[in-house]
């Protein structure tokens, strides 16, 4: 698996194809529209070619997961067991991107017996690289990320929160009763992760994320000593293990504001 001196060497081949496949095109690619309705570019079938190739290249036993894939292959991918996993989401924030917006990223996950092992997320526009070993830590370029606890109250925090992919009653709730100082949503669910990972905001709610959107982002996150995790209804059990359903994503940086932010979320859910 993974060790410390080789997540280095992930970092580079992530940095590097980034900047040369995606901000090489930065502003001078156009979009067309995906069978789901979401965007798609040449940025993300270059960036996932070239890490699938970088990748093969330094560790050929291991398979990859990328989201411009067809479902039928990732599903093949997720179902096959014994075998190491890269997750990939060649260009986290397409929409952005293809916008001219520098809000977007790469977010690459190593997975092994269920379980993610080794996260990297890179933000090409800011040159930010978020990693993370399972059991050993979070980093931010190389340095040690540790979530910091303050606010104390969910009415001093700033939240990250995707409202369109919320229920209409939760989301206008937050609305027009918002529990929070401030709210945010930049469009890079990976980024999110990271964020509340370092700080940047505290609480967080996304309605609807695939297995690429949060398999690094999530382990970042919680090697940073922030806490949360993934759902399949807002009231529901935390959940554990793979899929290739979209699942809700809940996190704060730390537990006592979680459990405010929880509750709250539970409540609008009635209006």
């Amino acid at each position: 698996m993974i060790e410390l001196h080789e997540l280095e060497l992930v970092r580079r081949l992530v940095k590097v194809a980034a900047d040369e496949e995606l901000l090489a095109r930065f502003t001078r690619v156009s979009a067309d529209i995906k069978t789901d309705g979401s965007l798609i570019t040449e940025a993300d079938l270059a960036m996932q070619n070239r890490l699938q190739r970088d990748l093969a290249d330094r560790w050929p036993a291991y398979a990859l997961l990328g989201e411009e894939m067809t479902v039928d292959e990732q599903q093949e991918l997720l179902a096959a067991s014994g075998r190491p996993l890269w997750c990939l989401d060649p260009l986290d924030g397409t929409s952005n991107y293809a916008a001219g917006i520098p809000f977007f990223g790469v977010s690459l996950a190593l997975i092994a017996d269920g379980v993610t092992r080794a996260a990297v997320v890179y933000d090409p526009s800011r040159d930010e690289c978020f990693s993370a070993l399972l059991g050993r830590g979070a980093w931010l370029n190389g340095t040690p990320l540790r979530a910091p606890r303050a606010p104390a109250t969910l009415s001093e925090s700033i939240a990250m929160v995707d409202l369109k992919r919320l229920p209409g009653a939760l989301a206008s709730s937050l609305a027009h009763n918002p529990p929070y100082r401030s709210q945010r949503s930049f469009g890079s669910v990976a980024l999110d992760w990271c964020w509340v990972a370092s700080g940047r905001c505290q609480v967080y709610l996304h309605g609807g994320q695939r297995l690429w959107d949060y398999a690094a982002g999530q382990l970042i996150l919680s090697e940073s000593g922030a806490v949360g995790g993934l759902l399949n209804d807002y009231a529901g059990d935390w959940l554990d293990g793979l899929s290739l359903k979209p699942r809700i994503a809940l996190a704060a940086t730390h537990a006592d504001l979680l459990a405010q932010w929880r509750a709250r979320v539970t409540a609008g859910l009635d209006g």
